[in-house]
């Protein structure tokens, strides 16, 4: 039989045939949400800390209270309408826990902003007042020790102020809880000196801190410190008596949390080599204080039948270790990060009093939940970020079903066994150095190379053999036989020591990079907790937001100018590397500059480069950026210039800096920077190839700390002293 000649739609011409659409429809795209969000409810609650983080980071991204209220005004419309119009569906649910989660970060971190608010010293002062001591921190690298004070009632400052006094000048009976009478010179908390540099005055914001300075003697204690309240720092002068040095200034560390008795020059091979974290108490240390006392008392509760077989010896040692962590905790200060990393340690805890798994994301996430309940200004600090970036990338490597199979326990040889556990160990620190890395960008501007391989034996070396050795040390200086431990405890830190100056020293082991964006910081935050978070396939688009941030980021180019909020410090780029104006710079200023500037090194003095032109009153210099030539001109003392002159100079020069007031007249082609300029942006960084201009503060922002209640003593009134009179004169 003949089959019919009738066309079927593809064979038809091309003009009779029916214009093509588009499949997709509104529909179609919720069921595929639908579907997506069923493969991945697990993981749901996981983006629950994320949401309410990302409200806390728009909260100190965005300037003003009416950018805030608008901000949750507009998340509160969107989830409710995302209730309304998907009652029943699983997408339309998560929208709208997202934005409800993400309006209330905002309004947290406000609230606790509100809260903690305190007046903050007007203007810098020289003060002479009596004050409460509510901490005494030793630093001894420095010889210097940092006291937390509360002036009396009446004293015109602000409630809590740090203090710096020479260790020479420490009277006897100094404690907490002491009240003593000091003069000091006493200054606002200092915010960014540039574009991208630690901003203190948002760190003190939080921590009620309204001013800072350095004391000087005499130091009279009116009332002494109550005996025995400063355990902490009883057992770190101990701990520093037994090993001095930086040996001893990390034994003191790892105990205590104290690391003011770590030489500088240590400390910073620490960092270079990827192991200051180390340094700081946080999770490892609690979870190693955590391990010693649960193996202890289960060994010693085991040598007792009658114990042993009625009570469970799990649950008896995990409350052991909850109590060894609550106390590491107090020992060491009861800072944040050690109170976020104590939390941690009791959620495992009690995971496994419950017979669940003790290590995944979801407790990961509980964790932080609970720490940005509590301190939401967490979020923006280095501390919070590195430790729990590092403790997701290594849970989530490891629960990748390919990582899974290959560390997973199988019958093998020793040698094999151990070459896979430390190929494991590699991966992990490459992953771990990997997640951290736009994070040292971003707050350190340096991104270490060898960290993984200095970790893969600092440690174990840290964890199984110092922390033990310098705990049976401290037990044993009970009955006074400990100095044979303490000299193991000191070989062991000096072969620490030695890994980090080694690696610190390697070539190409920091590399320094330039202030980043904000924005491309964001970009590597969300493609990296998009790949860690999700199962499925889809998981793959994190890589993009997460190479372009990158990419952003590497090709932000250094800035060619920089200069400080007060005027007093320039740095410019030369062909031979970062030249400063002054000479009498301070090795803070040096190496802040330096680091912002994108400079792994010492910069150089301004005068001492042939293309500068220096007196002691002005500096100019001819920057060459391509084709262009940039003259730019900045004042060196506070002593005036003839204005004809300074006008003269100024009409030739592109850029003028000055720490003072300049004269109308003084109109460079394009740019001037004096004290009123400074007093509205702070800081600026040029960047002379693009012609951008950053600056600290932004125009509307009104955050609390810049535009904080201020207090101050009351100026003297000179014209009430009594005048000096006159020699009578002598008989002739």
């Amino acid at each position: 039989m003949a089959k019919s000649a009738v066309a079927t739609p593809s064979t038809r011409p091309w003009c009779l045939q029916t214009p093509w659409r588009p499949s997709w429809s509104r529909a179609a795209t919720f069921a595929f949400l639908e579907r997506w969000l069923e493969a991945e409810r697990d993981q749901l609650i996981l983006w629950l800390p994320v949401a309410l983080g990302i409200g806390i980071g728009l909260w100190f991204t965005l300037p003003s209270p009416d950018a805030w209220r608008q901000a949750v005004a507009l998340l509160v419309a969107i989830g409710l309408g995302a209730l309304s119009l998907g009652r029943h569906g699983r997408a339309a649910r998560a929208l709208a826990i997202a934005a409800l989660t993400v309006a209330l970060g905002i309004g947290l971190v406000w609230w606790r902003a509100d809260r903690v608010a305190a007046p903050v010293l007007a203007r810098p002062v020289v003060a002479t007042f009596q004050a409460k001591v509510l901490a005494v921190e030793p630093l001894a690298a420095r010889a210097l020790v940092r006291l937390t004070l509360a002036p009396v009632v009446g004293a015109s400052l602000p409630p809590r102020i740090r203090v710096n006094l020479a260790e020479a000048d420490e009277p006897a009976g100094l404690a907490p809880g002491a009240v003593i009478s000091i003069q000091a010179r006493l200054m606002p908390p200092p915010g960014a000196a540039v574009p991208g540099a630690y901003d203190y005055a948002r760190v003190a914001w939080f921590a009620g801190i309204g001013a800072t300075g350095r004391g000087f003697a005499p130091v009279k204690v009116i009332t002494p410190g109550v005996a025995g309240s400063g355990l902490r720092a009883g057992l770190t002068r101990h701990i520093t008596a037994q090993l001095p040095g930086s040996g001893g200034g990390i034994a003191a560390a790892l105990a205590t949390g104290d690391e003011g008795s770590i030489a500088t020059d240590d400390a910073d091979a620490m960092r270079r080599a990827g192991l200051a974290h180390l340094l700081s108490v946080s999770g490892l240390h609690i979870t190693a204080a955590v391990a010693a006392t649960m193996l202890l008392v289960t060994r010693l509760l085991a040598l007792f039948p009658f114990v042993a077989l009625r009570l469970r010896l799990p649950l008896v040692a995990g409350i052991a270790g909850a109590l060894a962590a609550i106390g590491y905790t107090l020992l060491t200060g009861s800072q944040v990060p050690t109170i976020r990393s104590c939390v941690a340690a009791l959620l495992v805890l009690l995971a496994l009093a419950l017979g669940r798994e003790a290590m995944t994301l979801r407790l990961l996430a509980m964790g932080a939940l609970v720490v940005l309940l509590l301190w939401p200004e967490a979020l923006v600090g280095p501390s919070f970020q590195l430790s729990f970036t590092a403790i997701a990338a290594i849970v989530a490597l490891h629960e990748h079903p390919w990582v899974m199979a290959q560390v997973a326990a199988r019958e093998e040889g020793r040698a094999r066994a151990l070459a896979r556990s430390t190929a494991s160990l590699l991966v992990t620190g490459l992953a771990v150095e990997l997640a951290l890395m736009p994070i040292a960008v971003f707050h350190f501007h340096k991104a270490g190379l060898y960290g993984a391989l200095a970790n893969i034996v600092a440690i174990p070396l840290t964890t199984f053999v110092i922390m033990p050795l310098e705990a049976l040390a401290l037990f044993a200086d009970l009955a006074g036989i400990g100095a044979p431990l303490w000299w193991l405890v000191n070989v062991a830190l000096q072969a620490l020591l030695w890994i980090a100056r080694s690696v610190a020293a390697a070539p190409g082991a920091a590399v320094a990079l330039p202030a980043m964006p904000g924005a491309a910081f964001g970009l590597m935050i969300g493609g990296g907790l998009w790949l860690m978070l999700w199962r499925t396939r889809w998981r793959a688009l994190g890589l993009a937001p997460l190479a372009a941030g990158a990419l952003w980021a590497l090709t932000t180019p250094p800035p060619d100018l920089l200069v400080t909020g007060d005027g007093r410090h320039l740095a410019i780029r030369t062909p031979a590397g970062l030249a400063l104006l002054r000479d009498r710079a301070g090795d803070y200023t040096r190496s802040m500059l330096a680091e912002n500037g994108g400079v792994d090194g010492e910069p150089m003095l301004l005068a001492d480069q042939p293309a500068a032109r220096c007196s002691r009153d002005l500096c100019i210099t001819d920057v060459a950026n391509g084709a262009t030539s940039w003259r730019i001109m900045a004042t060196r003392s506070a002593y005036p210039v003839p204005t004809e002159d300074l006008s003269s100079a100024c009409a030739n020069a592109d850029i003028v800096v000055s720490e003072r007031w300049l004269p109308r007249r003084c109109t460079p082609r394009w740019l001037r920077v004096d004290r009123p300029v400074l007093a509205r942006t702070g800081g600026i960084a040029v960047t002379l190839a693009t012609g951008k201009v950053a600056t600290v503060r932004t125009p509307g922002d009104r955050h609390p700390w810049l535009v904080a209640p201020t207090i101050a003593p009351a100026r003297p009134n000179y014209k009430s002293w009594p005048r000096r009179r006159s020699s009578p004169p002598r008989p002739r």
